[in-house]
């Protein structure tokens, strides 16, 4: 069962001692319970013997940095990530993004902005648990999304990985078949819109999906740029 955000467990990766610090009292003083660990390792090592909701995770570690670690976890976990950096270029967010965050955080940062990220995540990675006619399976060449669990089938019934805003994305297109969707609009279907995020990070999470469900993700058929517009779904969508 997903937690609400009063319950949440945070992990924090955070090798700076008065970063992490103040991360966890503010994450603490929200309500929700963190635990901080300094590198890579200590982290691996927590994830091992301990379930967290949520990842906040620093790009410059020592060892193994954030963006080589995000990869990894991305590879074997759907758990929602958060970046913390210092780096303000548009590019380093996007290598942030390309590599499987759902969002990230520019140092110096307001501890009501973290809280207010975490929690958007949080209610995008549950809120499949509330049971109505939205929460139906849908198809769409074979492929069944489960809004409910949240969950995403191929035609061979395998289970998908997807991050969070991949999942918002991609259901926000089985709701809105053959309609061309805005940046704007795909920001707002994730919840994007707390601190000013750039639009580019949508076409990088689109990228990421096409990855996902395209036969060849180089001449996309279902997932489809519109010049000057947006993107468009293309598949017949059908409930289940």
């Amino acid at each position: 069962m997903q937690p609400n955000s009063a319950s949440a467990k945070i992990l924090i990766v955070e090798d700076d001692f008065e970063i992490g610090n103040l991360l966890a009292s503010t994450i603490q003083e929200s309500g929700m319970l963190p635990t901080v660990a300094e590198d890579g390792n200590v982290m691996q090592s927590l994830l091992r013997s301990n379930s967290y909701d949520l990842i906040i995770l620093d790009v410059m570690l020592p060892g193994e940095d954030g963006l080589s670690i995000c990869k990894r976890i991305r590879s074997e976990r759907t758990i929602p990530i958060i970046l913390l950096t210092a780096l303000g270029e548009e590019v380093d967010r996007i290598v942030g993004l390309e590599v499987g965050a759902d969002d990230y955080i520019t140092k110096p940062f307001s501890p009501r902005e973290v809280v207010a990220r975490i929690r958007s995540l949080l209610r995008r990675a549950s809120y499949g648990l509330t049971s109505s006619s939205a929460q139906r399976k849908l198809r769409f060449d074979g492929w069944v999304i489960d809004p409910m669990r949240r969950r995403l089938h191929d035609p061979g019934n395998a289970r998908i990985a997807l991050t969070t805003t991949e999942f918002d994305l991609l259901l926000a297109f089985c709701r809105n078949p053959g309609r061309v969707i805005t940046r704007e609009e795909l920001l707002l279907f994730t919840h994007s819109g707390l601190a000013g995020p750039i639009e580019r990070s949508i076409d990088v999470h689109i990228s990421r999906l096409r990855q996902k469900i395209e036969a060849d993700p180089r001449e996309p058929t279902l997932l489809q740029t519109v010049r000057l517009g947006g993107y468009t779904f293309t598949a017949s969508v059908e409930e289940v």
